[in-house]
């Protein structure tokens, strides 16, 4: 027969000391939770500077991107011009091939051998036989056109397609280089957000101050002057867009990053250079740091950046997000690589 006891009741000691083991786990993972230390401001500057400097990096590169599907735009465009004007040209020698076989099958569909003996005027028949000759000899000889045009029409349309799955890439590339971009410049907000907002204006005004102290240094001295008119005038218009916000992917004249004011300043001077700092540092001749001149173009931090030579160890440039197009001393604009004489 089944036993039908009551379940025991836990002991009401035993419940009292669950409980409190289980209220001092809690309190226990609490601290731990809030033991990790808050990242200090001068931490959290650093680690945004970090995250401004990939997004200027994956920003560069989404200019790259962008030059590369325009390019492949335009070539995909010609390719596929010359497909149709090939075919156009295909189907003229077809038709004209074609009238040439109908006028032959009419004017020789008999045996020659039977034409001439019924032929009322030998002579006659021989110069038409003569002019068969020539025309089979066309016929040949447009045919071979036409072998010809057909090999070349292949070979440019599997070039048009290997040049659109290029460009299909490039657009992937692009597509990707962007969310890349945006999500550094994301990342860099939220460890701001972290900051209260007197900690965010302390930061603000340190990195204005610091500004202002490179635009008080902007003495030339005994700078010796341009190395051509083309750069002084790429300088002139720099420093007419002081204050100017940094944007990323910006080219002017209201807002730009780095390698957009650097591009849009030689514009103002008549020379069209390339749009990333990847290709501007292949624009000109590249010289040491001991012979830069105003108005040449400095690289920094793996060709990641460019700004503008002032003189005096400075440069013009749009810095990062958050800042404007100011002058600034070399050591704060990055790690020096090289100059660029335009």
């Amino acid at each position: 027969m089944a036993s039908h006891r009551r379940p025991k009741q836990p002991n009401r000691a035993r419940v009292t000391v669950l409980t409190v083991t289980a209220a001092a786990a809690v309190a226990l993972t609490s601290q731990a939770a809030n033991a990790a230390p808050k990242p200090s401001k001068a931490e959290v500057k650093e680690q945004v500077d970090k995250l401004y400097h990939e997004a200027e990096v994956a920003n560069e590169k989404l200019h790259a991107a962008e030059d590369a599907q325009d390019n492949l735009e335009k070539q995909v465009s010609a390719l596929q011009d010359k497909v149709a004007d090939g075919q156009d040209d295909l189907n003229e020698l077809r038709d004209e091939l074609g009238s040439i076989a109908s006028a032959q099958y009419r004017t020789g569909g008999i045996d020659p051998s039977i034409q001439l003996f019924l032929s009322s005027d030998p002579d006659t028949y021989l110069e038409k036989a003569s002019t068969l000759d020539q025309v089979s000899a066309k016929q040949a000889e447009m045919l071979q056109q036409i072998q010809a045009k057909q090999r070349s029409l292949a070979q440019q349309r599997t070039e048009a397609q290997d040049k659109v799955k290029d460009l299909s890439d490039a657009r992937k590339q692009l597509a990707d280089n962007k969310k890349q971009v945006q999500s550094k410049l994301a990342a860099a907000q939220q460890k701001l957000n972290t900051l209260t907002a007197k900690e965010r204006a302390d930061l603000a005004a340190a990195d204005a101050e610091r500004a202002s102290r490179g635009n008080d240094r902007v003495e030339l001295g005994d700078t010796p002057p341009p190395a051509s008119g083309r750069a002084s005038a790429a300088l002139a218009a720099a420093k007419t867009q002081l204050g100017k916000p940094y944007i990323s992917g910006a080219e002017g004249p209201n807002a730009y990053d780095c390698s957009g004011l650097v591009q849009w300043s030689y514009a103002q001077a008549g020379v069209q250079l390339t749009r990333t700092t990847y290709t501007q540092a292949n624009e000109g001749t590249r010289i040491a740091r001991s012979e830069l001149r105003p108005g040449d173009l400095v690289f920094f931090s793996n060709l990641s950046h460019v700004a503008l030579y002032v003189g005096n160890g400075q440069v013009i440039h749009a810095p990062k997000p958050g800042a404007v197009v100011r002058y600034e001393a070399m050591e704060w604009a990055g790690s020096y690589m090289f100059g660029v004489r335009i």
